[in-house]
């Protein structure tokens, strides 16, 4: 069957990234040193008992699999992944073959799937930590176990991800898909859980005015998740795209800051002060309780611990390539950075649930709309034609793009 694989090692990376500033990202897909590809794979088989056979309905195309492609990830995460991988980790699809341990599901049933690879999934029964607690995305051992090291399916050299149309997952993956709820929008369940858990870990109080920088999905999403979970807190959104930027308020930003006006309009917003330092960029004095920024660079960073108010926090749900900060107003202003990655079980209303429910249960309820996000679906062979709408959403006015096997 035919799949999306990405592979990269030493000398393929040194030469990708010596030739891009003359070929242009063009290097990644085509020629002897691209990273990513169409090759044939046979079928998986199911691992064991505990694991079921998915026929995939939709795979959606992230930004994480954008930077892959591109080699933009820091090389730190490496000996959590391994390749060469068959991508894609927003899946949707049907059981077609089940072991006897998979309890509660069919063959037949529509599930999400959390690609997270916890100890659960790897055979481990002494649980980590993290394991534990409830959040497998964060597990300790993710370089260890019966299949390879890879953080999550899609990154994984014995599980392949969704960008093929057959694939195995864990039960522990395994998340039923309501029935009044559209496959198109159930393939989004894992950039809304991404967003559900970001906000759950920074959860706005009564009045609080919050930022987010970046109104792409997860930006989107977060606004809309803060809109759901904090509705009495103003949402502010930094988003260049006017496409974007309409779409941030339809779901409920109070307004979009310019860029280029940020510290002025932040000021005006939460009531701070700007102050000019002698050399680099202003400062406010008050600020934003609460920023959530998806893209993650050194500006925005810098950018939002400057916006940020005595005591606030900040989420970086970003990933991208090293950072250089200036961390005196971390200091200066008592802040808290917190790290955003995966999704596991929170308490809601009372009740300990698995985040990956929550986000069906909102989508279905229709306090979260997704399915409003994908703009654009793609046959698996169409792949390079996906990246470059990808790459230039403005001009195509993308947001979410999927793969379809239907």
């Amino acid at each position: 069957m035919k799949a999306l694989q990405f592979s990269v090692n030493t000398p393929k990376w040194i030469a990708a990234k010596g030739l891009k500033p003359f070929l242009g990202n063009k290097v990644f897909f085509k020629g002897p040193v691209k990273t990513t590809k169409l090759v044939d794979i046979p079928e998986p088989q199911i691992h064991s008992e505990e694991w079921a056979k998915i026929q995939t309905i939709y795979c959606g195309f992230c930004g994480s699999d954008m930077n892959l492609m591109l080699l933009h990830d820091s090389p730190t995460a490496s000996p959590f992944t391994s390749f060469p991988c068959i991508t894609g980790h927003e899946i949707v699809g049907k059981i077609i073959d089940k072991g006897g341990g998979v309890n509660g599901f069919e063959v037949g049933d529509n599930v999400a799937i959390n690609p997270a690879l916890g100890c659960e999934a790897r055979g481990i029964a002494d649980k980590c930590p993290s394991c534990r607690s409830g959040r497998p995305s964060n597990c300790e051992n993710l370089a260890r176990g019966n299949i390879e090291p890879g953080m999550f399916t899609g990154i994984n050299r014995s599980i392949n991800g969704g960008f093929a149309p057959i694939m195995v997952a864990h039960r522990s993956q395994l998340f039923k898909i309501p029935p009044k709820l559209s496959l198109e929008a159930a393939a989004l369940t894992e950039p809304v859980a991404v967003a559900l858990q970001t906000v759950f870990d920074n959860r706005p109080a009564p009045g609080d005015k919050a930022l987010v920088i970046g109104g792409g999905v997860i930006g989107n999403l977060v606004v809309q998740s803060i809109r759901t979970l904090a509705p009495d807190c103003r949402i502010s959104v930094i988003e260049p795209s006017p496409h974007a930027a309409d779409l941030a308020l339809k779901m409920g930003a109070f307004e979009i800051i310019p860029w280029k006006q940020v510290f002025k309009q932040s000021a005006t917003v939460t009531g701070a002060t700007v102050y000019k330092p002698m050399l680099g960029s202003n400062i406010l004095m008050g600020g934003f309780n609460r920023i959530y920024d998806t893209v993650g660079n050194s500006a925005t960073l810098n950018m939002s611990l400057r916006l940020l108010a005595a005591f606030g926090t900040l989420s970086v749900v970003g990933i991208g390539k090293e950072v250089k900060l200036d961390l005196t107003p971390l200091w200066l202003k008592l802040q808290t950075v917190k790290g955003v990655y995966g999704y596991g079980l929170t308490t809601h209303e009372g009740e300990k649930r698995h985040v990956f429910d929550i986000a069906l249960a909102f989508m279905t309820a229709g306090r979260i709309d997704a399915e409003a996000l994908v703009t654009h679906k793609f046959r698996l062979e169409d792949y390079l034609e996906m990246v470059e709408v990808n790459m230039n959403k403005s001009q195509h006015r993308a947001v979410k793009t999927l793969v379809s096997f239907s």
